[in-house]
């Protein structure tokens, strides 16, 4: 008992040294690399869990409770903030509902607590990203980290491409910007900070994706983006991208190998 007690210690003095230490071991060290398979498998579990929900049919009813504040998946939430961040955030200590002092945020001020960034950082970690992955409760990190490695200046697990010029696939991550960013485009790139959201490729079809992205309708949800037919981000009437579109960058995952 003495020997653990000393070693609890030392580990609550460096506390600052190890921030990801919540994170079970099979991910932080990780246990298996990182693949395209993990990633597509980790988040349509979590969109089964959320109930399986479809962005693209508007007609579904909304429900009484939000997915987020909901008994069982606020908690989830909290999951997300707590092993997608480090310990250092103070994010990593909210919830689906909850401030970092356990404190119920009203659902006017769900906005101030957007988790999809949480969401994605948790699904590359518990995925086997490691240290390659810029976890963060905000999207521009990794897209600005992922920019920098398409210039051969960092060696983040995702790089860029240009939406014109690459078909996702699987595992990658698709990504615009939101209000005040939503005209920037690759060419900005970096430009953080700044407000966007980026979704999970989990499935390529002729003429479409299936995208999984986390705070869709308060909830983990699949949608369908259109492609042109070589596989690239079209507009919605399914023509090749241009300037005018949304689509602001594909972040490709940095593995081999397709997705069985």
């Amino acid at each position: 008992m003495r020997a653990w007690g000393a070693a609890a210690g030392l580990l609550a003095l460096a506390g600052c040294a190890v921030p990801d230490a919540q994170v079970p071991p099979f991910a932080r060290v990780p246990y298996e690399a990182i693949s395209r398979e993990s990633v597509v498998a980790i988040a349509l579990r979590e969109w089964r869990l959320f109930g399986q929900v479809i962005e693209d049919d508007d007609a579904a009813p909304a429900p009484a409770i939000k997915s987020e504040r909901s008994p069982g998946l606020w908690q989830r939430i909290g999951e997300y903030w707590w092993l997608g961040l480090n310990t250092t955030e103070p994010e990593s200590r909210w919830t689906g509902k909850h401030d970092e002092n356990g404190r119920m945020f009203p659902e006017a001020r769900d906005g101030s607590f957007a988790w999809s960034a949480a969401f994605v950082s948790y699904v590359l970690r518990i995925s086997g990203a490691g240290a390659r992955f810029p976890y963060s409760a905000n999207h521009w990190t990794y897209i600005d980290r992922a920019r920098a490695a398409a210039d051969g200046k960092d060696d983040a697990i995702v790089i860029a491409e240009r939406p014109e010029a690459y078909a996702p696939r699987p595992g990658d991550l698709i990504c615009l910007g939101r209000g005040k960013a939503a005209a920037l485009r690759y060419e900005h790139l970096p430009a953080g900070p700044f407000p966007a959201h980026c979704d999970i490729v989990v499935e390529t079809t002729p003429g479409r994706l299936a995208v999984v992205g986390g705070n869709v309708r308060d909830g983990v949800t699949l949608k369908h983006v259109p492609v042109t037919p070589d596989g690239k981000l079209a507009g919605p009437d399914g023509t090749v991208l241009d300037t005018q579109r949304p689509w602001m960058v594909v972040l490709r995952l940095r593995v081999p190998g397709p997705v069985s």
